[in-house]
C-alpha cells in the first residue's frame, strides 16, 4: 500500500505562524488607541469595553458598519497600504457621528488570499491611526485567510463601530427650523466613494495615476488621500453650541445625503458657487466627459460633511469649527418646502 502525503493547514494555503506574528507587529500601534473603558487586550474572543454609563442618563447605542469599497483596488495597484485603514474608520465614525453620539470603540475585518504582513501590517497600523483620530478604541478585529476566495495580492476591509449618545441629546433633524444656516466642512478629496467610476475614468483617458499631474500633486495622490474624520471638531462643536442636523455626504453626494437628515416640511437652499470644488473633481468630470448631475450625486465635490445650525449663532459656530482646523463653507439656509417640491436646490 502506497504512504500518502500527510497535509497540513499550511499546504491549504492558511499560514497560522504568519497571523501570529501580524498581531504581534500591530500589538503597539492597536494599544495607542486604548481607553480606560477598555477591559483586557488583544487575543481575546471578544472584545470588552464598559459603557460609561455614570456620564449619562439615558445612554443610547450607536452603531455603524462600512467598507472601503473599490478604492481598494488603487490602494492594491499603487501599493498605498499606510492610508486605506483612515478610509474604513472614517466612514464608519462620521456616520455615528451625525447622531451626535462619541464614537466609543472600533472592530475590523481583513480578508485575504495570503496574509502579507507587508501589506496587512501598514493597513492595520492606519486602522489604529484613524482611531486615534477618532478617539475611538480598536479593541478587536480579524484577519481571515481564505486561499480561493481573493486572487493572489488581493485583500478586502470592512469595519465596525459604536459610539453612545445622550437620549435627550440625540441629533435627527426634528429640530431643524425655516432659516436655519446649513454649514459645509470640506472633504479631503473623493474620500471613499465613486472609485469605481473613477476605475472607469482613468480607463477611459488612457492615463497612468502616478504620472497624471492635478494641480501641484499627482493623481494617485489626490485619489489615494484618506477620508477626512470630522469627530474631534465636531464633537468640540456640540459641547459649545446647538446643532440642528448633521449628514455624512456619501454615497449619492450632497444632495442625496442631506435630504436624509432633513424634516419633511423643510427644504435647504443651497448655493452652489458658495465653495470651490477641488481640482480632482475637474480632472474627473473633464477627462472622462462626466455631466455635473452625474458628478454631483456620485461624489462630495468637496464637501464631505454638512451642519445645521440656529442663525443666530452660526457664525460663532463657523469660527470654532475653523478654529479646529477644519475648512467651512457657509452653504445655503433652510426655508419651508412646497409640496413635492426637491428637499435640497442649488441656486
Amino acid at each position: 500500500m502506497n504512504e500518502r502525503t500527510s497535509l497540513t493547514y499550511a499546504d491549504a494555503g492558511v499560514d497560522i505562524d504568519a497571523g501570529n506574528r501580524l498581531v504581534d507587529a500591530i500589538r503597539d500601534p492597536v494599544e495607542a488607541t486604548r481607553r480606560p473603558e477598555v477591559i483586557g487586550g488583544l487575543g481575546g474572543f471578544g472584545g470588552l469595553f464598559e459603557l460609561p454609563v455614570a456620564r449619562y442618563r439615558r445612554p443610547v447605542l450607536v452603531s455603524g458598519t462600512d467598507g472601503v469599497g473599490t478604492k481598494l483596488r488603487l490602494a492594491i495597484e499603487h501599493r498605498r497600504f499606510d492610508g486605506i485603514g483612515v478610509d474604513l474608520v472614517a466612514m464608519c465614525v462620521n456616520d455615528v457621528l451625525v447622531t451626535g453620539a462619541e464614537p466609543l470603540f472600533f472592530l475590523d475585518y481583513y480578508a485575504t488570499a495570503h496574509l502579507d504582513a507587508e501589506v496587512a501590517a501598514p493597513v492595520i497600523r492606519s486602522i489604529a491611526a484613524g482611531c486615534q483620530a477618532a478617539g475611538a478604541a480598536l479593541i478587536g478585529g480579524e484577519t481571515a485567510e481564505m486561499p480561493g476566495m481573493y486572487a493572489a495580492g488581493d485583500f478586502d476591509l470592512a469595519g465596525f463601530c459604536v459610539g453612545v449618545v445622550e437620549h435627550d441629546d440625540r441629533i435627527d433633524g426634528s429640530a431643524a427650523a425655516a432659516g436655519d444656516v446649513v454649514l459645509g466642512l470640506a472633504s479631503s478629496g473623493p474620500h471613499s466613494n465613486g472609485y469605481s467610476l473613477v476605475r472607469r475614468i482613468i480607463d477611459y483617458a488612457g492615463v497612468d495615476p502616478q504620472l497624471e499631474t492635478v494641480g501641484e500633486t499627482s493623481l494617485v495622490d489626490a485619489l489615494m488621500a484618506p477620508t477626512r474624520i470630522y469627530v474631534a471638531a465636531v464633537r468640540d462643536l456640540l459641547a459649545h453650541h446647538r446643532v440642528h442636523a448633521m449628514a455624512h455626504v456619501t454615497g449619492g453626494g450632497l444632495a442625496e445625503n442631506f435630504a436624509r437628515v432633513l424634516p419633511d416640511h423643510l427644504a435647504a437652499r443651497l448655493d452652489a458657487t458658495a465653495w470651490r470644488r477641488p481640482a480632482v473633481f475637474d480632472w474627473l468630470a473633464e477627462a472622462g466627459n462626466v455631466s455635473e448631475a452625474e458628478m454631483a450625486r456620485t461624489f462630495n465635490n468637496g464637501i464631505g460633511f454638512c451642519l445645521v445650525v440656529p442663525a443666530e449663532t452660526a457664525e460663532a459656530a463657523q469660527q470654532r469649527l475653523e478654529a479646529s482646523g477644519e475648512t467651512v463653507y457657509r452653504l445655503g439656509t433652510l426655508d419651508m418646502r412646497a409640496t413635492d417640491a426637491p428637499a435640497v436646490t442649488f441656486a
